[in-house]
């Protein structure tokens, strides 16, 4: 179950940003069907910064730095976008990421997926986030008063990205 309408280059980079600036979600996610009558469903995530590591951990994380690779980001969430495009339905799709310093609370990261019905948003929105957790470049830090450390990949985020089965995409 394929997009009718292909998607060009031109389009992909207008739907993926990489930036240090906030976003709004309620503006992105209006965008995705103003003035379409063929989007029936609009499918979002917003991730946020956690101040809480975990029950394991007890310090509070106090500030997050996302660094990425520009360029390369950029194009491996477009690769992203591609392949869902391919695999669902989709009318639009837009990702937003932030890098930079950021505070607990602060929004991280934005998926807005439209499609004319309900099941290809939602595939298509969570599939792009698992993906984009396993195959875009970034890199997390987390300082908390104890000091800073990177972050290494989580087997919980390369098991939600097997479940797609083999990625087609390429950075």
């Amino acid at each position: 179950m394929t997009s009718d309408a292909p998607l060009a280059a031109a389009s992909l980079e207008a739907c993926v940003s990489v930036q240090a600036a906030d976003f709004d979600p309620g503006a992105e996610t209006l965008a995705l069907s103003a003035g379409r009558r063929d989007v029936g469903a609009v499918a979002t995530f917003v991730g946020l910064v956690r101040a809480d590591k975990g029950a394991a951990e007890a310090s509070e994380i106090s500030v997050m730095t996302l660094e990425h690779y520009p360029g390369m980001t950029e194009r491996s969430l477009q690769a992203i976008v591609r392949e869902a495009w391919e695999r669902w339905s989709l009318q639009g799709v837009r990702v937003i990421h932030r890098f930079g310093p950021l505070v607990p609370g602060e929004r991280i990261v934005f998926v807005g997926v439209a499609s004319a019905h309900r099941g290809d948003a939602f595939a298509a929105c969570e599939f792009i986030m698992d993906y984009l957790k396993t195959r875009a470049p970034f890199w997390k830090r987390e300082d908390t008063p104890e000091g800073g450390r990177w972050v290494d990949a989580r087997e919980t985020d390369d098991a939600a990205a097997a479940r797609w089965g083999s990625p087609k995409v390429q950075g």
